[in-house]
């Protein structure tokens, strides 16, 4: 018997190559109107970017000339001119008090709420309650929430939190301070989160029930950590409002330039007492200001925007490290 010829498969035809399109249209073509409105963009983006590199520009330049290394190790004095009058080690030390009280703070509660917002959402009534809340936080002036906060702190419930004398809490601490800028950073972490949260497809859940895994632990084992670097640009970027807050520094922790101690074991001493951070401490030195010392200003300026500037590379670095990781829509 011959063996039955078999005739090989017919290759597939090649895809075809996708064509390139040309706009339908230049600006040249458009209405006087649409081009006035254009050129009124342009311009308009021209000027923002032109002030806020203005602004960083000067106040690099200006800090540049009066930084030492003195004013980071030494703490703020009494004197008569700026050379006897020391750093500003005090309000440097506390600014990353409060950064690390009010994130730690912000951050597992704003995950929390953007996990139910997102994955739960029952009752319907209360995640629409919570997501007004949280986008009412996100518009209040910080001097409403300061002033908020010293009714809370100054109670007598929360008398450990703060110095107290004779009965009297005075409500201005570390902590109260720390709690009151958790609440500036929420709404930013909890919208942050809610987009990576949102931005991974419904079948990559599908796919873990599949498997038998429970909501709770989809979310915990596969959403949260895709979505990790929202998270982290979600603290960074409630970092940077944090340590550029002065309403609630100056209602909360109090007018002094250094630390006011209490009597208890360390660090509560430290966290219950008064001081100031790098805000504070340019408001006070301003020109304007009871300090009047515009050079140690300038300088404490300087390091503030570094630690600002510092935390938005990091928000970019963050970006791109998820954008080379690739996309769920790759």
């Amino acid at each position: 018997m011959s063996a039955v010829k078999t005739k090989p498969p017919a290759k597939a035809p090649p895809e075809p190559t996708p064509r390139k399109f040309k706009a339908a249209e230049s600006a040249a073509a458009w209405k006087l109107s649409d081009r006035i409105g254009l050129a009124v963009c342009w311009a308009l983006g021209l000027l923002f970017c032109a002030i806020a590199a203005a602004i960083v520009i000067y106040l690099l330049v200006q800090g540049i000339k009066y930084v030492r290394p003195d004013l980071l190790t030494t703490s703020p004095k009494t004197g008569f001119s700026q050379a006897e009058t020391g750093g500003f080690l005090d309000p440097l030390v506390g600014t990353f008090i409060v950064a690390v009280i009010g994130i730690s703070v912000a951050l597992p509660v704003g995950i929390a709420i953007a996990v139910w917002l997102s994955e739960f959402g029952r009752p319907f009534a209360l995640a629409r309650i919570v997501e007004s809340t949280v986008e009412m936080i996100a518009g209040t002036p910080s001097i409403v929430l300061a002033l908020f906060g010293t009714v809370i702190f100054s109670s007598t419930a929360l008398a450990f939190l703060s110095r107290t004398s004779s009965g009297i809490v005075f409500g201005r601490s570390f902590f109260a301070a720390g709690f009151m800028l958790s609440l500036v950073a929420l709404p930013l972490v909890v919208s942050a989160t809610r987009e990576g949260l949102q931005a991974i497809p419904q079948h990559v859940r599908e796919a873990s029930f599949a498997v038998g895994k429970t909501k709770a632990a989809t979310t915990r084992r596969i959403l949260l950590p895709a979505a990790r670097p929202s998270v982290a640009t979600g603290a960074m970027l409630g970092l940077g409002r944090i340590i550029g807050d002065t309403a609630i520094i100056v209602v909360l922790l109090g007018a002094t330039q250094n630390f006011e101690k209490t009597g208890s074991v360390w660090p509560f001493n430290y966290l219950q007492g008064a001081g100031s951070t790098l805000t504070n401490y340019v408001y006070f030195n301003a020109p304007t200001g009871e300090g009047n010392q515009p050079q140690k200003a300038y300088a404490a300026a300087f390091v503030l925007l570094v630690l600002v500037l510092f935390l938005n590379a990091a928000v970019d670095v963050v970006h791109r490290q998820s954008r080379k990781a690739g996309s769920w829509n790759s």
